[in-house]
């Protein structure tokens, strides 16, 4: 039996990842941070099937006694700070758990067992003010927000310890990718919530910044098979994952609405104050790579995506 440890295992992608490894046979542990409130919401239903084991990307010596007792054979590396706006609020907590926490991480795995594949998440947002469009892994990056920053140097750390030590790691530069278990606080959740409130005649107007900025939106169970498949192959390296195609917020909004049947102009409201101070305008990823290395795309489209998160907040929100 494979042994796969998660960290980040209790947020969106960690869920979907867990469920997915579970299914496939693996042994999976999650690595949990000491909280005095824990939030173990998305894994509720995986409790009995997980380990989790508590570490912190802030404790070196939690993550070297975390791989030693637990011997995985790959790692999935998903904890951050994964909020951009916050990332302004707290850009030294951010670039301690998004930059140097991975070379913590890295630097303990190089100490434990070097054959550990390793699996770096890698964003989109690296490439901030795009140089060409769509981006592909050779584009250059423009981070334009410090979480960008901070995972341009998590991105080519893993470079570095792959090529000097020789580790199986590897980079997904995942393009957003969104599901039920989204967090509110980010865009598409706080427009699938904001309409199922007023759907439901619990709320009657939604609060947005920037309509026009632009994305490429995927579901997130989706794009933790590319994870996996990425530490399948016979060589390491660094992918795209995306789906080609670009959507604004606008569309977002359109689309949500028009699946309740409402008007989305008599309900969304527009708010300077929630605008980024750097705005990266516009993100498509091209999957090409992926696609051609081991045979990754898509399943779910946008609309399909945007109408599985309002029905599923809709049934959230609705009375029992």
């Amino acid at each position: 039996m494979r042994r796969a440890l998660i960290t980040g295992v209790t947020g969106q992608d960690g869920s979907y990842l867990a469920e997915f490894l579970l299914d496939k046979g693996y042994e999976v542990y999650g690595m949990v941070r000491r909280a005095s409130t824990e939030n173990f919401e998305r894994i509720e239903h995986l409790r009995d099937r997980l380990k989790l084991v508590q570490a912190d990307l802030l404790d070196p010596m939690s993550l070297i006694s975390t791989l030693a007792d637990v011997r995985p054979q790959e790692v999935y590396n998903l904890a951050a700070q994964s909020f951009v706006p916050t990332s302004w609020a707290q850009p030294v907590l951010t670039a301690e758990f998004d930059a140097i926490g991975v070379t913590r991480f890295l630097e303990a795995l190089r100490l434990v067992d070097t054959s550990i594949r390793y699996y770096q998440a890698s964003s989109s947002e690296m490439f901030g003010k795009v140089r060409e469009v769509p981006q592909t892994e050779l584009t250059p990056f423009y981070p334009r927000s410090p979480y960008g920053v901070a995972k341009v140097y998590a991105h080519y750390i893993t470079v570095n310890y792959r090529e000097s030590y020789g580790i199986f790691a590897c980079s997904g530069i995942l393009f957003n990718h969104e599901s039920p278990r989204r967090g509110k606080e980010f865009v598409t959740r706080k427009v699938t919530d904001g309409v199922a409130r007023i759907s439901l005649g619990l709320a009657d107007a939604l609060h947005l910044g920037n309509l026009e900025a632009r994305r490429d939106w995927g579901f997130a169970g989706d794009y933790v098979e590319a994870m996996w498949m990425m530490l399948q192959q016979d060589e390491p390296d660094d992918y795209v994952v995306a789906t080609g195609e670009s959507h604004s917020v606008r569309d977002l909004v359109e689309v949500a609405f028009s699946h309740v049947g409402l008007d989305w102009q008599k309900y969304v409201r527009l708010d300077e104050s929630l605008t980024r101070p750097a705005e990266v305008d516009s993100l498509i990823g091209d999957a090409s790579k992926a696609r051609e290395k081991f045979g990754w795309k898509p399943r779910v489209s946008f609309r399909e995506l945007v109408a599985m998160m309002v029905d599923a907040d809709c049934e959230r929100l609705r009375p029992a």
